[in-house]
């Protein structure tokens, strides 16, 4: 490893953020915790902190001593002065004195001492920052030390490697034993220039940035290089199928077996986005022949139990001559729920009671002969527990390679898993109505396809926008975060299997498909040229059709049910002159969806359609709506507003109807008109 420290990125830091007003040694702290954050071999996800100690003007003018210290929620790698809030170190300095403090207490003295009271919580390893003497400490969850440590000889591996430089401290849960403990360590030896916790982590010190971190640097690379020497193989490999399911195939049918039932909403369930990896190294992890063994020992570090579980659910190997995979899948992942909750009982009565059980599903899938799989309610939490497994996978086979990985017991996991400080990191908010669902939006690119796609994603949808003009629907995406941007053209077969492929690969899944897109066709019906006519059809009719069909099938596998949500317009129930091109099509449309609706009502799939008029988009282009306005004798603003409540209906209206449809878990064949008023265009 080596270290990231310029001298000229250094010195620009210093002066971007003089300029706030930010001391040179803040600035430095920013600067090298940045470093380490963008480091995945250091720190991931939360896996780490830093701090300095120096003198600040509080908020009535008073020079005091202050410890800068992250904040919770704050990515190392992106971090700014703010993410290091300022707390009075003479009040945590005397805390040092008690021989006990209760979490909660030491949450609330931390925050009583913030110079900024609107600051971030400063970590929960604050006070072991604090009762270090050093100027700089940085703090690391390093995958090579981790290796090292993570041993039945872990101590005496340390000292093998670090000598008298590094101090020692045993496992115990973060917080203020913790501090006191490795306060005591120091005390014992002051010489060491940094600490060593068992099943946890590294931190170093320095009198300044740079020695604290190029510190931490050296010490890593230590590991690294003792990690080298007598290395033997791992894994030997177990039997691998020749032919083997593709992800696309085994994806939907992980999240129907991870999916949990909502006991008290029927037809609701708890529902995952998946986040696929797969490398040699995870590869060789997967395909062990003991991988049931030495995946389930336990967690590399504590704080990942909270996002990974303490244990994958191993599946077995993807035959795709096995008829039987599907149900073996299911059993895997419901042996490991019945497995979640058994360890959960007897935890929970050791501890005397009072905890709630997480849901028991997992969050790392583990899939012979495919890779490994995270999941998460979000895709930023499926990508998190992915990247952990990623880690865990490096992490376990060097620690193999030279040892036997021997993580915490059973009992500090979940003293670990179920610490109210460790639980906080998950968000006390109400998951969104679409949490853990997937949206393919059709006519992504255009006006009420981009509308839906947002609107989509802030109610927590993970939404593929697929869209003919690839370009338009990628724009559209930019303003949706984690949007899936994807070329398809919906009159081809072909390419809409690609695309799903695509969705299915990224996110696991469909559970909401908005089938959107269209065009409008016109002319006399009896004069209309034959290709026209068929061309209206394809993209207007058979076009819903394809992608509803393919939407099915994966939601079948999935076996969850999901939701169609089609647009028809109001031609399909009103036909207007010189537009039967555009209506007849849609007309069809419309007994589509009832038809799906009453093949695939047992299934749990909802079909529903919303029938909108005279929305400006694609269909209804400036120029159309002149010409049409001018033709009425209206100008546009009436022609836009004709309808009972002379308002003009937006694409972020018909937006909310499907929204609206697709949280009704009890209807289905429901077409909902979104047009301000119009009884001539009424259903009857």
């Amino acid at each position: 490893m080596k270290s990231a420290w310029v001298e000229r990125d250094a010195r620009a830091a210093v002066d971007r953020y003089g300029r706030d007003g930010i001391a040179d040694e803040l600035a430095l702290r920013v600067y090298t915790t940045q470093l380490l954050g963008r480091d995945p071999k250091l720190v991931l996800h939360g896996g780490g902190n830093t701090s300095v100690k120096l003198r600040m003007t509080d908020l009535v003018g008073d020079e005091v001593d202050v410890l800068c210290v992250k904040g919770s929620g704050w990515d190392m790698g992106t971090i700014e002065p703010a993410g290091l809030p300022a707390v009075r170190l003479e009040a945590l300095l005397k805390l040092r004195a008690r021989t006990a403090m209760p979490d909660d207490e030491m949450v609330r003295v931390q925050r009583a001492n913030l110079i900024d009271p609107m600051a971030p919580n400063p970590s929960v390893e604050t006070l072991l920052h604090a009762f270090m003497p050093h100027k700089f400490v940085d703090h690391t969850h390093a995958s090579a030390v981790l290796a090292l440590i993570d041993q039945p000889d872990g101590e005496q591996r340390s000292r093998d490697v670090y000598g008298a430089r590094m101090g020692y401290v045993p496992y115990v849960l973060p917080g203020f034993g913790l501090a006191k403990l490795a306060a005591g360590v120091l005390d014992a030896d002051p010489t060491v220039e940094g600490l060593i916790l068992a099943k946890h982590g590294i931190f170093t010190f320095g009198a300044d940035a740079r020695e604290a971190y190029e510190r931490m640097i050296e010490m890593v690379t230590r590991a690294e290089t003792r990690l080298q020497k007598n290395r033997t193989s791992v894994f030997v490999s177990g039997p691998i199928p020749q032919q083997s399911l593709a992800l696309t195939e085994i994806a939907p049918i992980l999240r129907g077996a991870c999916a949990i039932k909502d006991a008290s909403n029927e037809g609701a369930f708890t529902r995952f986005i998946l986040a696929p990896r797969v490398s040699e190294a995870i590869l060789n992890f997967v395909n062990g022949r003991d991988v049931a063994d030495y995946a389930r020992r336990g967690v590399i570090t504590p704080d990942h139990t909270i996002r990974t579980k303490n244990w994958p659910v191993v599946l077995p190997a993807a035959d795709a001559r096995d008829p039987t995979w599907r149900a073996k899948a299911r059993a895997a992942v419901a042996t490991f729920m019945d497995d979640y909750k058994a360890y959960f009982a007897r935890q929970n009565a050791r501890v005397g009671g009072g905890r709630t059980m997480l849901d028991p599903a997992p969050r790392v899938a583990l899939v012979p002969g495919i890779g490994l799989i995270g999941l998460g309610r979000t895709p930023k939490d499926a990508k998190i527990a992915a990247d952990l497994a990623e880690t865990a996978v490096d992490t376990i086979t060097a620690a193999d390679a030279t040892g036997r990985f021997t993580p915490i017991g059973e009992d500090d996991m979940f003293d670990c898993e179920y610490w109210p400080l460790e639980q906080a990191k998950l968000g006390a908010a109400k998951p969104l109505p679409l949490a853990g669902q997937i949206a393919v939006v059709t006519g992504g690119g255009g006006a009420i396809g981009a509308a839906t796609a947002k609107l989509f994603a802030a109610q927590g949808a993970a939404v593929a926008m697929l869209d003919i003009d690839g370009a338009a629907a990628a724009a559209k995406a930019r303003d949706i975060p984690g949007a899936l941007p994807l070329t398809c053209d919906v009159t081809d077969a072909g390419s809409v299997a690609q695309a799903y492929a695509q969705v299915v690969a990224v996110f696991g899944g469909v559970d909401i498909l908005v089938s959107n897109a269209g065009a409008a066709w016109q002319g006399r019906i009896g004069e209309v040229d034959d290709l026209a006519l068929r061309k209206s059809f394809e993209l207007n009719f058979f076009a819903h059709q394809t992608m509803a069909r393919a939407a099915v099938r994966i939601m079948l596998a999935q076996g969850t049910g999901g939701c169609l949500l089609f647009n028809v317009s109001k031609q399909a129930v009103n036909p207007g002159p010189n537009f039967g091109p555009y209506g007849l099509p849609k007309a069809a449309t419309l007994f589509l969806v009832r038809q799906y609706a009453l093949d695939y009502g047992a299934d749990g799939i909802r079909a529903n359609a919303v029938n909108a008029d005279r929305i400006r988009s694609g269909l209804l282009t400036e120029d159309f709506i002149a010409e049409r306005a001018k033709a009425r004798g209206l100008t546009e603003k009436d022609y836009m507003s004709g309808n009972l409540l002379g308002r003009e209906v937006t694409a972020d209206d018909v937006a909310q109807a499907f929204l609206a449809q697709a949280l009704a878990l009890k209807t289905t064949a429901d077409v909902t008109t979104v047009d301000g008023g119009n009884i001539a265009a009424a259903l009857r």
